[in-house]
């Protein structure tokens, strides 16, 4: 091993939830090219490369090397960005380290996903023979059956192939030391973290019944096949693995419910729910997930702050309903009254003494509703 880190490509907010993205062996991180800026609407993404493949040194690692040893160069990654819990996708073996991260480092992974990959990749001999074979005689003989190897009939990515014949022999070779030695069955049941196994439906690599291995093994664990997908699913087809992951990861409406029932209360998420219908659903849903479960979650600001926010807006547009709502909810968010009163004299600043009026007569009947009575 040496001291250089993995090489890396970082998208979204610095202060946004990290999801980091593993490549499949002869990838780099443009496997995830079609995913990963969607992605990084919500999420840090960083995607790193294999030793020896993309821009990573193949000196990380050498024959004999092990999936734990992958495991390690990523948590390394992790700690020189400063990222402590992330959520975690891969692709093949890059889906074994997302295992082996689970199972050796739960405290720091808070979701998984696994795509296209195995707890063991049939053994060890084809993996043995396929290293020797590379070590002798290099990637170029290897790379010339990629597409049948990752896609279905008719489909490649040139840029992907590419990847796969300028990776470093060597390199290459030790990972596939790594996938030899990999067996995870007897260990994952102890795997805690939330679990999306994603199965390509025509991948001959990994085929589904791996992932339902894994998702009968893992506790709470789900599982999803891919039509029309083989073993690099990101690549072919993205809009299958981003809706997954999008559902997987964040902006999901269970959690975006549980932040507004903690915002705006019990009672009034329990009347928006009755009166949902199926004409409104659809937008109950994009509320609950993209209001509540991406940008109120977001650290970013405190949810103190973003009452402030929240008030001055409704004022400025006259939403006076609303702006009864956000004052009950900024009370919850630790807001005093006096903290109020001086949000609402700022806006009659900006947005003008007769919404200010306005304001301060809804925010004081409001106010009055209180258990201590009347400010």
């Amino acid at each position: 091993m040496t001291g250089v880190l993995l090489n890396h490509r970082a998208e979204g907010s610095g202060s946004a939830p990290p999801l980091l993205l593993g490549p499949s062996l002869g990838t780099s991180y443009a496997l995830w090219d079609e995913v990963a800026p969607e992605l990084s609407a919500a999420h840090r993404v960083v995607r790193w490369d294999l030793p020896g493949h993309g821009g990573s040194a193949a000196g990380l690692i050498g024959p004999g090397a092990t999936v734990g040893d992958l495991a390690d160069l990523v948590i390394a990654l992790a700690d020189a960005l400063g990222i402590g819990r992330f959520a975690y996708a891969g692709v093949s073996l890059g889906g074994a380290v997302g295992l082996e991260l689970a199972v050796r480092y739960p405290r720091r992974v808070s979701s998984l996903a696994v795509i296209c990959s195995s707890a063991h990749f049939g053994g060890a001999k084809a993996w043995e023979e396929r290293a020797a074979l590379v070590r002798s005689e290099g990637l170029a003989e290897l790379a010339r059956s990629a597409d049948s190897r990752w896609f279905t009939p008719g489909f490649t990515v040139p840029e992907l192939v590419r990847d796969h014949r300028d990776a470093d022999p060597g390199a290459y070779a030790a990972c596939c030391d790594a996938l030899a030695a990999f067996d995870l069955r007897d260990r994952l049941a102890r795997i805690g973290a939330p679990t999306l196994l994603v199965a390509g439906r025509e991948d001959p690599a990994t085929p589904p019944a791996h992932l339902r291995e894994i998702a009968d093994a893992v506790p709470g664990a789900g599982l999803v096949e891919i039509p029309g997908a083989s073993h690099l699913a990101p690549a072919e087809r993205p809009e299958a693995v981003l809706t997954a992951l999008r559902a997987h990861f964040g902006g999901d409406a269970v959690g975006g419910t549980r932040v507004r029932r903690e915002v705006l209360g019990d009672a009034h998420v329990d009347r928006a729910q009755a009166r949902q219908t199926p004409f409104t659903a659809r937008f109950q849903d994009f509320v609950s997930r993209y209001a509540w479960g991406e940008v109120w979650t977001d650290p970013t600001l405190s949810r103190r702050e973003r009452s402030m926010i929240t008030l001055t807006a409704l004022v400025a547009h006259g939403h006076h309903g609303e702006l009864a709502l956000h004052v009950r909810a900024a009370r919850r968010n630790g807001l005093t009254p006096e903290e109020i009163g001086a949000v609402l004299l700022q806006t009659a600043v900006y947005c003008g003494v007769p919404a200010a009026n306005s304001a301060f007569a809804t925010a004081q009947r409001v106010l009055a509703e209180e258990p201590d009575g009347p400010v």
